[in-house]
């Protein structure tokens, strides 16, 4: 049974149809990448299988169980299995570093300031920051510094689905690349299942098992990381060399 399955999912904003038939699966413990370019829907998708947005059709499955159209409380008890790092990162700027670590454990789940605070240093430690920048405020840090606070947030209730949204977005390449490693050992050490959205193939390359990419609305390939360079599918073949010539067309107005 797969971890995450989605079935003919569709979401439209207006005429607009952003999903068209979507068909997914994500195995426990696989980490997945959807790829596309921008505009295609990947946040779409991410936020339809957290229940963000309600799509029009199609079904999501969480471990076998049908998500679409859940009530609030049994919304809720499904919230509890989910991390998230966020493009921005969406730190509080008016709580302090351990503070928005912890907020999930303190709001969510109920847990007491102090045990949330030990908890949160600890995932601190696991994303390479010390017990002082704990107690610093998120104005206060590099955004290679805040993308890590993020994840150490993301993996602090040890959620059994993370997702990572752009997670290497406005980094340098060398903080890019430490941010991939330590989304690697975080989720190889939590033994979670998660699923990325991006467009930096160095970053798909280095933390998928598997990738998939977005396009018209629909899964148009997936694949192993190691076979995407040998797709044979024209749309992932352009996207991943990053050619402005091939079926993708980006639309391009005169000033």
């Amino acid at each position: 049974m797969p971890k995450i399955s989605v079935r003919g999912l569709r979401k439209s904003f207006g005429r607009n149809r952003v999903l068209d038939g979507v068909d997914i699966d994500c195995a426990t413990g696989e980490s997945l990448v959807i790829i596309g370019g921008s505009g295609t829907g990947k946040s779409v998708l991410v936020k339809s299988i957290l229940g963000l947005l309600q799509p029009e059709a199609g079904s999501i499955r969480i471990d076998g169980v049908e998500t679409v159209g859940l009530r609030r409380a049994a919304r809720e008890r499904l919230m509890q299995k989910f991390g998230m790092l966020f493009q921005g990162s969406a730190l509080f700027d008016s709580l302090r570093v351990w503070e928005n670590v912890a907020f999930g454990l303190i709001q969510g789940h109920g847990m007491e300031r102090r045990a949330a605070k030990k908890i949160a240093l600890a995932k601190l430690a696991a994303v390479g920051l010390g017990p002082e920048v704990g107690e610093l405020r998120p104005a206060e840090l590099s955004g290679g510094m805040q993308k890590r606070v993020a994840l150490a947030r993301a993996i602090a209730a040890e959620p059994e689905i993370i997702f990572f949204d752009e997670p290497t977005t406005g980094l340098d390449p060398i903080m890019g690349d430490v941010i991939n490693d330590l989304i690697v050992k975080c989720v190889r050490e939590v033994g979670t299942t998660a699923v990325s959205i991006t467009h930096d193939m160095v970053s798909a390359r280095k933390i998928a098992d598997r990738i998939a990419m977005l396009h018209g609305g629909c899964i148009v390939w997936s694949g192993s990381a190691t076979e995407i360079d040998s797709s044979g599918n024209p749309y992932v073949d352009q996207f991943i060399n990053g050619r402005a010539e091939g079926p993708i067309q980006m639309e391009i107005r005169a000033a």
